[in-house]
């Protein structure tokens, strides 16, 4: 839970994550009612996948809801965030057994704004020579190519193999394939929470599928674990032992690179993501990512790294565990990232917003000169 309490041009400001129950706080805390109240949505509850429709807790989603209402800015890191809250709105507060309120969805809309979650990309340099010591092969890491609107999304994947013309790029020169390219098994890794809506049945079974058919590669099932881990994972951990490189939560950010520096394919089977910053990373450092053609996912990468059925992401994989040299030299292509300034109105001021999230704290960049901002709080 994040509150920030700054003050700009003598306007006091509230910014507050969807987890604070912002209604109750102003409740709480009368004088908190004139200031400016900014809410941010990392992700939301109306749309979680759970189990069993009874083990809802209908409570989060409605305080999320009541905090929209009291807020002036409503800020989603993406586009499927808002519009999955916006149109469950009203399925959902069909709940209520007695009085529905209406239209709030729509008295809601008009302070929405989407800014994508600010990854800040690691210098996986120092991975990449760690990986080549302990390898022995040459890496590189592949450049990633921003495409724009205007660009066909649905190239083939042998095209990508190209940068397409007047492309931004980042990152280093596409790294040099090592002659033993087709020899080294295809390095497949999972970067995420074990938990049931990160659909880890999906992926353990597409594995076992690859091992009948035979075919010969390497997995590394990273992210952190909780109170209740799926069996999947005990029962995958068995069957899959002679494949897996790496199991479980790493104990370094720096180990963590490097796992994901020596992958070529990063898979996604998720129910449930609103921005994916996982697999970003995973890309960055040079795999090659395969997503479900929903969710955020379409709205980062292009046609050619979703899938729609199981079916789907099974032949992606057999293609490539016979054809690794087919990840290990292709150029990702992702969609350039929404960090557009929105404009906030404080009376007769106007302030141009600017955010990014550094070192697990949410900072506030104002196109202001330092002094005219302070800060009271960092909760």
């Amino acid at each position: 839970m994040i509150i920030l309490y700054f003050t700009i041009f003598f306007c006091r400001v509230l910014f507050s994550s969807s987890v604070l129950n912002l209604c109750e706080l102003v409740s709480l805390r009368p004088d908190l009612a004139r200031l400016k109240k900014v809410l941010y949505f990392h992700e939301n509850q109306l749309v979680y996948p759970v189990r069993k429709s009874q083990d809802r807790d209908f409570q989060y989603g409605y305080n999320e809801v009541l905090s929209c209402l009291v807020s002036d800015v409503v800020v989603f890191n993406s586009h499927f965030n808002m519009d999955s809250f916006l149109s469950s709105i009203l399925p959902f507060m069909k709940k209520i057994p007695d009085h529905r309120p209406k239209d709030l969805a729509q008295q809601i809309r008009p302070k929405c704004v989407v800014m994508n979650y600010p990854v800040q990309f690691p210098d996986v340099s120092r991975s990449v020579r760690c990986v080549c010591g302990v390898f022995g092969e040459k890496k590189k890491r592949k450049k990633t190519f921003f495409y724009s609107a205007s660009q066909d999304k649905n190239h083939e994947a042998s095209s990508l193999l190209r940068p397409p013309c007047g492309s931004k790029t980042i990152g280093t020169p596409v790294r040099e394939v090592a002659s033993a390219a087709q020899v080294k098994p295809l390095h497949i890794v999972w970067p995420h929470r074990w938990e049931h809506d990160k659909n880890p049945e999906l992926f353990f079974n597409t594995l076992l599928r690859l091992k009948e058919k035979l075919l010969d590669f390497h997995v590394s099932v990273l992210g952190e674990t909780f109170t209740d881990v799926p069996e999947i994972f005990s029962l995958a951990r068995v069957s899959l032992d002679s494949n897996i490189l790496n199991w479980g939560f790493l104990p370094s950010k720096d180990h963590y690179l490097q796992v994901l520096c020596d992958a070529d394919v990063v898979v996604s089977t998720a129910k449930h993501e609103f921005f994916g910053v996982a697999m970003l990373e995973a890309v960055h450092c040079g795999c090659f990512p395969l997503c479900p053609k929903a969710l955020v996912y379409p709205e980062i990468f292009p046609e050619q790294y979703l899938y729609s059925t199981p079916e789907q992401l099974c032949k992606r994989l057999q293609e490539l565990c016979r054809r690794p040299d087919l990840a290990r030299e292709h150029i990702t292509m992702v969609t350039p990232l929404c960090f557009v300034a929105f404009l906030f109105s404080f009376g007769s001021q106007s302030v141009n917003w600017f955010w990014f999230c550094a070192g697990g704290h949410l900072l506030v960049l104002l196109d202001l000169p330092e002094d005219t901002v302070s800060v009271f709080a960092d909760i």
